[in-house]
């Protein structure tokens, strides 16, 4: 009984994340679809460059490319804001955005929230660098990030995201030999504190082949040998 659970578990942790992700992806299709005008790329239109398709296929075709051109005008745009936000005036305007949003008590959490993740994940300067480990007490280590910025006595820099809300947590300064840098992206690293410590599974199975016991396993052959 207990193989055949694990062996749905284990499908399911395979199938579920795709299941979801192809969820998602056909909602956010589905709505870019619907909500985009129809005026120029409708079915009509594209009658006059295929005609002898059916009205369904074309209306198909049609909804596609909408959302393509939607996507691709997007791009640009968040592109040019991003060219206009390099220059003086840019820097003004996103500072009233920011003094704006945050006047607004209920704007303001969320409007924090989101830039923060969002400069933490496409910010080009300020993102999270070279994950590390911190003994913060004595046998306890946690996960940090170098920001890239040291203080004038020259301490490090460092964020300390909470689990698994890594748009919250901590700044600390700490000394260069204090920390323990680790060989691992920073991706690799957000994915254990996102999941709340699981995203090291694939290393603990790993860690079991090399050699390492599972006490069950050592209370079986106690158990044998006596």
């Amino acid at each position: 009984m207990s193989s055949v659970k694990g062996d749905f578990g284990r499908g399911l942790i395979l199938i579920l994340p795709i299941l979801v992700t192809v969820f998602l992806l056909y909602t956010l299709y589905s709505f870019l679809a619907s909500v985009t005008p129809g005026i120029i790329l409708n079915a009509d239109t594209l009658e006059i460059v295929a005609p002898g398709t059916s009205e369904f296929a074309r209306e198909r075709v049609a909804g596609f490319l909408r959302v393509l051109t939607f996507v691709g005008f997007l791009a640009l745009t968040m592109y040019a804001i991003g060219q206009v936000t390099e220059t003086t005036t840019g820097e003004l305007l996103e500072g009233l955005v920011d003094y704006a949003a945050n006047r607004v008590p209920g704007i303001r959490v969320i409007y924090n929230a989101s830039k923060t993740a969002t400069e933490t994940t496409f910010g080009s300067e300020g993102t999270l660098q070279t994950p590390v480990k911190l003994e913060t007490w004595d046998g306890f280590r946690m996960t940090a990030f170098k920001t890239g910025r040291t203080t004038r006595d020259g301490r490090v820099t460092l964020f300390l995201p909470t689990s698994p809300n890594i748009t919250t947590g901590f700044i600390l300064e700490v000394s260069p030999e204090e920390i323990t840098e680790l060989d691992e992206t920073v991706e690799e690293a957000l994915t254990r504190v996102v999941s709340a410590g699981f995203g090291d599974a694939d290393r603990a199975e790993t860690d079991l082949e090399d050699g390492v016991t599972v006490v069950g396993e050592l209370q079986t052959d106690r158990k044998r040998q006596q």
